[in-house]
């Protein structure tokens, strides 16, 4: 049997989920009577044409990654799904399909599992009598044949097709219902996590009672304003500023180095990669995802692609994907959000484990086996373990520099922190590593905040779960022009917005979710972050305008007050600084600093950005709340 003539295709990972896609685990001993019998597959192997000797390096590979003859052979090079099942349609002498119209496919919400684990699917073709496609497995394709030969009437109804075929007209035919659960799901479930409405009656009603008031008193008694809101506004910025003076201290960290793997056989583990015009850094992606070690059979990689992009779809396709890649298309509909992506993902999700990565990102090889093998020993209230993004371009800009000091402060510096003293944690956007039920316990990904990261790594410290880190790195390219880097950043702060305004629909409830130190640390990190970003300007003008009475007013009329203030703002202004240099200088490795060179002293302009950029947010977050604002990406030279 030749097996080159036919086209490569995606993957899957079945076998490791039972008949009704459930998780192994889940399954318990009844997984363990379904498993297919080695000897069975090999016997079925053998009458398809394939030797001995590729049987037994097929079943060495079965047995040490706790998978099937046939998994590893549909996984190994040169054997051709569309072959492999063509020749198992000859075999029984039945009808085969390569691909499947969606049109004659009905709809319903139990066909999604098709997804998980394709089996086969009912046809309804126009002008037809209905027929069944199946996939008939290695270990069971005797007694298909026995019963075709006892009940010939079946090969009347009965053709043969591919996991792929399946999955593709699945995809297609549930689209629409698809998109509509995950547009609506979590809104209409758990509307009190949803960034949908963007503030509430109630929130409305004391932002605008505060604007009134702040706008009267101006007006009436101008002179009582700034004495007022002066010392508040300042030690709000320094409250903030405390928090990442904590980061600057070194703690002893229990776990020892990081390990590659947990023993025993592996689960199957999916990786998402939401795409939208990323055509040019195609190759490097698939490049770098081929490089994972993980078996290959075991993978389950999805590249979440917009239907309507189709230059990037034509870039993925050109690349030759292997079995264990899986484009999926995801409907145009607003909110046109990466977490809005993600999300109809999930219905086809078939590892236990899942893992987020960018288009530009380029993973550490055995980040994976780090990641399988803490949660492993981990206790299972672990939902998310955050890899540490490292930027690699920091010599092309002073943006760069600055951006790969600003994550070196927060991966390295901020988040370990945060995990040590188990406390919650924004996440980053990529490299999310999460136990798969977890994430689709908490309602998965808010298709309507756009930074999407922070919102899930929030909601599941308020479901009970936390989050810890690794150290198998990704590597990323930052910005290198002012007017990516604003627009990436604004988006970054109208979603932080977004999820301060989510958090505090209900103040009491969520102090009793997050508890007094999770609270006080929530309204620190991500209250203080937007607050010292707007504030930021003003902070400046307080601390210039106490350097003018410095210089001019004596100093035994210089009242107390006015003294501490002073000392505050330059705390706050110079502390910032300071301590942003500091904590990501501390975390770099000594070829990052050389990157860096004297570039550190860049950031009061840095800030003075990062100010513009929240200030605009603030904008958007009023005239166009779930605009998505792309990121351009190349890629590496």
């Amino acid at each position: 049997m030749r097996l080159g003539e036919y086209p490569q295709t995606t993957a899957s990972c079945e076998g490791e989920r039972g008949t009704d896609g459930l998780p192994r685990k889940e399954e318990g001993a009844a997984r363990e009577i379904a498993k297919p019998n080695p000897t069975d597959e090999a016997a079925a192997l053998q009458s398809l044409g394939f030797g001995k000797p590729l049987i037994a390096k097929l079943a060495a590979k079965a047995r040490q990654n706790g998978t099937t003859l046939e998994k590893e052979l549909l996984h190994h090079p040169g054997v051709e799904e569309t072959a492999y099942y063509g020749a198992m349609a000859r075999f029984l002498r039945l009808p085969f399909v390569e691909t499947i119209d969606s049109s004659t496919v009905v709809d319903s919400d139990t066909l999604d599992t098709q997804l998980l684990r394709p089996l086969m699917i009912k046809l309804h073709p126009a002008h037809e009598a209905p027929k069944t496609a199946v996939i008939p497995e290695a270990c069971r394709i005797g007694d298909l044949g026995a019963a075709l030969i006892n009940l010939p009437a079946l090969r009347r109804d009965l053709v043969v097709t591919t996991p792929r075929a399946i999955r593709a007209a699945v995809w297609e035919a549930g689209a629409a219902r698809r998109v509509r659960q995950t547009i609506g799901e979590l809104f209409e479930r758990r509307p009190r996590f949803s960034a949908r409405i963007v503030m509430t009656g109630g929130q409305g009603f004391v932002a605008g009672l505060a604007l009134a008031t702040l706008l009267a008193v101006s007006l009436i008694t101008p002179g009582l304003v700034m004495p007022v809101l002066h010392p508040i506004l300042s030690c709000l910025y320094l409250a903030s500023l405390l928090l990442r003076i904590t980061a600057l201290f070194p703690r002893k960290r229990k776990r020892g180095p990081a390990q590659s793997s947990a023993a025993g056989s592996l689960p199957c583990y999916t990786v998402l990669v939401a795409l939208y015009r990323e055509a040019a850094v195609a190759e490097q992606l698939v490049r770098c995802l081929k490089r994972l070690d993980w078996p290959a059979s075991l993978l389950d990689i999805k590249l979440v692609c917009e239907a309507d992009d189709h230059e990037t779809v034509a870039a993925l396709r050109a690349q030759g994907l292997p079995r264990q890649f899986e484009i999926i298309e995801v409907p145009s509909a607003n909110p046109r959000t990466k977490p809005k992506a993600l999300s109809y993902t999930l219905a086809g999700v078939r590892g236990d484990y899942l893992v987020i990565y960018d288009a530009e990102d380029r993973p550490h090889p055995a980040q994976l086996r780090e990641a399988y093998a803490r949660f492993s020993e981990l206790s299972p209230d672990i939902a998310c373990l955050q890899a540490p993004l490292i930027i690699t371009n920091a010599r092309s800009s002073w943006i760069s520099a600055l951006f790969s000091l600003e994550y070196a402060a927060l991966f390295r510096g901020l988040l370990p922190m945060l995990a040590h003293y188990r406390m919650p944690m924004p996440l980053g956007g990529t490299s999310n590593h999460f136990r798969t039920d977890v994430l689709k316990d908490v309602g998965g990904w808010d298709p309507f905040n756009v930074t999407e990261d922070a919102d899930l790594g929030l909601r599941l410290f308020r479901l009970g779960y936390r989050a810890d880190v690794l150290r198998r790195h990704t590597l990323e390219d930052a910005p290198t022009t002012l007017s990516i880097w604003t627009g990436q950043r604004t988006r970054w702060f109208k979603g932080w917005m977004q999820t301060w305004l989510v958090l505090m629909r209900e103040p009491r409830r969520l102090l009793v979710e997050m508890g007094p130190r999770g609270y006080l640390l929530f309204h620190l990190m991500i209250g203080g972050m937007l607050l010292s970003s707007l504030l930021h300007p003003l902070i400046v003008f307080f601390l210039a305008e106490g350097t003018v009475a410095m210089m001019t007013a004596p100093a035994t009329e210089l009242p107390l007050r006015a003294l501490v203030l002073f000392v505050i703002d330059t705390i706050n202004i110079f502390g910032s600084y300071l301590t942003f240099v500091a904590l990501g200088v501390g975390s770099m490795t000594d070829h990052e600093k050389r990157q860096l060179g004297m570039r550190w002293m860049a950031v009061p302009f840095y800030w003075l950005m990062t100010s513009i950029a929240s200030w605009r947010a603030l904008i958007e977050l009023r005239m166009k709340p779930f605009f998505w604002q792309k990121t351009p990406h190349n890629p590496t030279a």
